[in-house]
């Protein structure tokens, strides 16, 4: 079932999402070569409680960290771990806050030094799909066009879309319904309306769509050992269009 928000509640999200993006702003300087996943784990854990969250993650489901760190082949739910970052990786850094029971989710990809060419292409097309899908998250569209959009315009880029991690509906839960799939032809599914809350979230590989789970159950990497991106906004659907929550 899908719960519409409240202006109040749309509120109280938009007060999480500005601290998770103040926190994706303050990551911009940290991350850099020779810092570990785990140094940058702490630093959002520790940059979310000063604000007054909840780091929602962790222990979600059991998963351990305050963030996902994943990096070059990971598609997402990284963990955490000595590894210190190089010249020429990329990483996402995914993370989600709680407060006053509600939650706002996002995730955001940063360069290591001096990158690929591929690489460099791969953060900009993914960076501009998510927007693509935003621009489709308006009243009375399905929630498809929103999938449909994203897959078109990175395939004529010459990369992929990841089919087996979604975009998910946010708020009293880190989960709810509707499922924001970033693929799939359009007019398909749940029409959106007023009040609506949820992410958009594509993860974009240079080559196969298909992903491996390793063995600790979480860390998701590209079956083909390719790059992997991704960028993630939590949106509130108003009458004046989408508003996304998590920027500053």
């Amino acid at each position: 079932m899908i719960v519409l928000k409240s202006r109040h509640e749309i509120g109280i999200m938009r007060e999480a999402g500005k601290v998770v993006a103040e926190c994706h702003a303050a990551l911009k300087d940290f991350v850099r070569e020779g810092v570990s996943t785990l140094e940058i784990d702490q630093f959002v854990e520790n940059f979310l409680t000063r604000h007054h969250m909840i780091p929602a993650q962790k222990g979600y489901k059991g998963y351990p960290f305050a963030a996902c760190t994943s990096v070059n082949d990971v598609v997402c739910h990284g963990f955490p771990s000595e590894y210190r970052l190089q010249s020429g990786d990329i990483i996402t850094i995914d993370m989600v806050a709680q407060y006053k029971g509600l939650h706002a989710d996002s995730a955001w990809s940063y360069a290591v030094g001096d990158i690929s060419e591929t690489a460099q292409k791969l953060m900009e097309v993914t960076e501009r799909a998510l927007m693509i899908g935003i621009e489709e998250a308006v009243i009375d569209h399905h929630i498809s066009d929103i999938g449909h959009a994203i897959q078109q315009y990175v395939e004529a880029q010459g990369f992929s879309v990841v089919r087996d991690f979604i975009g998910h509906g946010i708020g009293r839960k880190m989960h709810e319904s509707p499922e924001v799939l970033h693929f799939g032809p359009p007019h398909k599914g749940p029409r959106i309306k007023k009040g609506m809350t949820f992410t958009i979230e594509p993860m974009v590989n240079t080559g196969t769509y298909e992903c491996r789970v390793d063995e600790d159950g979480w860390t998701a990497r590209t079956a083909d050992g390719g790059l992997s991106i991704q960028y993630e906004h939590t949106l509130a659907i108003t009458e004046n269009g989408p508003e996304i929550l998590t920027v500053l």
